[in-house]
């Protein structure tokens, strides 16, 4: 696999690179000149993210949703990190199987939400909706992002321009209803839109070709979709991701977040009389279905 960078300044000390560190392993480093947070894609099971976290000034490494535990210690052993925590941001399997044996053999904390608590394998620390915690250097802010489950949580880190959405927000989707509401998942968008549009969103799945074809199914004449959905389609032609997204292109394109899209309320017979959340409640219908 080539090595490929992509660099984008951030008030002026920021940037992100993505490239390869092996056959399936995909790195991501975002840094500022004071305090660099590093973000490795770690694949898992067939099309699951794990993330792995490490702050070079302390030493502090984390990983988030571990899918399962044989990717994440090839990882920590090749770059010769200690595992200290374990991030979650919701209680399925795919995102908590590699809890119990990782804090067996590190003696990492799990961290996840307290609305889950019950049901998050080993959890130590529970958070809830507005708490901000310290990751090495770097403040952490719980954000409560319900829909996809009842306690879902994102993990922002406003200093390095990143948010972990787990299952809540992919590129060109949002995760399906099982326990929540179309409410709740537009209140969960909502607060996600509220951020800076430069952020950097990392999400729980490599869904982005499909989720693309969903898309355009039901705005054809979107040409920022068009253009995202080509390029996302040549990145994983070569075997690369197609996260990080931003939230401005999660704006521009993903359907979810555009109640405002007359084109989208055509071809899904939705009336302009239906509120934003009744917009999702359809477009989620019709993805479910697609």
């Amino acid at each position: 696999m080539n090595t490929s960078s992509l660099r984008v300044q951030q008030r002026c000390t920021k940037h992100i690179r993505c490239c390869s560190v092996g056959r399936d392993q995909l790195n991501a480093s975002i840094s500022t000149m004071a305090s660099p947070l590093q973000i490795e894609l770690v694949p898992c099971l067939k099309d699951n993210y794990a993330y792995l976290l490490h702050d070079s000034s302390s030493g502090t490494t984390g990983i988030v949703d571990p899918s399962e535990p044989g990717p994440i210690k090839d990882i920590l052993s090749k770059r010769r990190y200690k595992l200290m925590y374990i991030l979650n941001t919701h209680h399925h399997y795919d995102h908590t199987g590699g809890n119990l044996e990782l804090k067996a053999t590190y003696g990492a904390k799990v961290i996840g939400p307290l609305g889950e608590k019950e049901r998050i394998p080993g959890i130590d620390i529970a958070l809830r909706d507005g708490e901000k915690w310290m990751f090495g250097g770097h403040e952490m802010h719980v954000l409560e992002t319900p829909g996809h489950t009842k306690g879902h949580v994102s993990f922002y880190f406003p200093e390095s321009g990143v948010i972990f959405t787990g299952d809540t927000l992919f590129s060109l989707s949002c995760g399906k209803l099982f326990e929540g509401s179309a409410e709740q998942m537009w209140s969960s968008l909502s607060k996600i839109a509220s951020l800076s549009d430069h952020v950097r969103i990392f999400c729980g799945h490599e869904y982005t070709v499909s989720n693309a074809k969903f898309a355009l199914s039901i705005e054809p004449g979107n040409d920022a979709l068009r253009s995202y959905a080509a390029r996302a389609s040549e990145l994983r032609s070569k075997g690369l991701p197609t996260v990080p997204s931003t939230l401005a292109e999660e704006k521009s394109c993903n359907p979810f977040m555009r109640p405002f899209s007359a084109e989208i309320r055509k071809s899904l017979n939705v009336p302009d009389t239906a509120s934003e959340a009744e917009f999702l409640g359809r477009v989620r219908k019709a993805k479910d279905k697609f």
